[in-house]
C-alpha cells in the first residue's frame, strides 16, 4: 500500500522564484510539488569532512592538471623520438596520481 503524503513543507521564496518554479514543473509535465520532491532526492548533502575531502581532491586534481601543462609544454618544444619514452612514464605517473587522488576519503567511508 502507498505511503499517502500528509505533511506539508513551507518555504519562504520570492514570487520570481515561485514563477521559475511553476514554470519547471509544467515544462517537467509534473506538478511544483513532484518537481521538489524529485529535486530534493537528487540533492547530496555535505558534510564538513565531506566537503574537506572535495577540496582537497580538487587541489590535488589541479596540481597534477598543471604538471600536465608543463609536460604538454615541454613535448611541443622538444619533440624526439627517445624522449617520447619519458614523457609516456610522465603521463602513467599523471595516471596514478589521478586514481589516487580518486580514492581520497574512500577510506573514511566517503559513499560520493
Amino acid at each position: 500500500m502507498a505511503e499517502h503524503r500528509t505533511v506539508m513543507v513551507a518555504a519562504r521564496v520570492t514570487p520570481a522564484e515561485h514563477a521559475v518554479w511553476r514554470e519547471k514543473a509544467v515544462a517537467a509535465g509534473v506538478s511544483p510539488s513532484a518537481l521538489l520532491r524529485g529535486a530534493m532526492a537528487r540533492t547530496r548533502t555535505w558534510t564538513a569532512s565531506a566537503r574537506a575531502v572535495e577540496r582537497e581532491r580538487t587541489r590535488q586534481i589541479a596540481r597534477i592538471g598543471n604538471n600536465l601543462n608543463q609536460l604538454a609544454r615541454w613535448a611541443n618544444t622538444h619533440a624526439s623520438t627517445a624522449e617520447a619514452v619519458s614523457v609516456i612514464a610522465h603521463l602513467v605517473s599523471f595516471e596514478r596520481s589521478l586514481l589516487t587522488v580518486a580514492r581520497i576519503g574512500e577510506e573514511d567511508g566517503d559513499a560520493r
